[in-house]
């Protein structure tokens, strides 16, 4: 039996749909999701989330924090922003990632430029991931 996923943001819906493995980033490390996973109710940290569809493709998305729940082989996913690899701007996230690095090596608010930085290596590790799945 596959997976039934549906991953929402505040902004909109990423992904609905059957999937058979589920891959993502929780605030206590790496866990991936089969068919008859034990139920769960996880953080997500910042990073990347990948869905294999029942079809076999791969759905990547770049998820910035949020919630995970599994019940029944139902996956919700509530995500406090995310957005899909072929949505990235990479150069746009490169100068991110530029600024973010920039307000590290000054003093000020740390917590919120590594949060910045994490945030702009995840979504070029996603748009680099899509990239090489073509």
């Amino acid at each position: 039996m596959p997976l039934s996923v549906d991953i929402v943001s505040a902004e909109r819906r990423l992904f609905q749909g059957q999937a058979t493995e589920l891959y993502a980033r929780s605030v206590d490390g790496e866990l991936g999701i089969l068919p008859g996973h034990a139920p769960m109710l996880v953080g997500l940290a910042v990073g990347p989330l990948r869905v294999r569809t029942s079809e076999g493709e791969e759905v990547l998305i770049a998820v910035h924090r949020g919630f995970l729940e599994c019940r029944d082989d139902d996956i919700n996913v509530l995500a406090d922003t995310a957005e899909l690899a072929d949505d990235i701007d990479v150069a746009r996230a490169e100068a991110a990632r530029q600024r973010a690095v920039e307000h590290l090596s000054r003093e000020g608010y740390p917590g919120a430029a590594r949060f910045a930085l994490a945030r702009a290596e995840a979504r070029l590790a996603v748009a680099e991931q899509n990239d090489a799945a073509r």
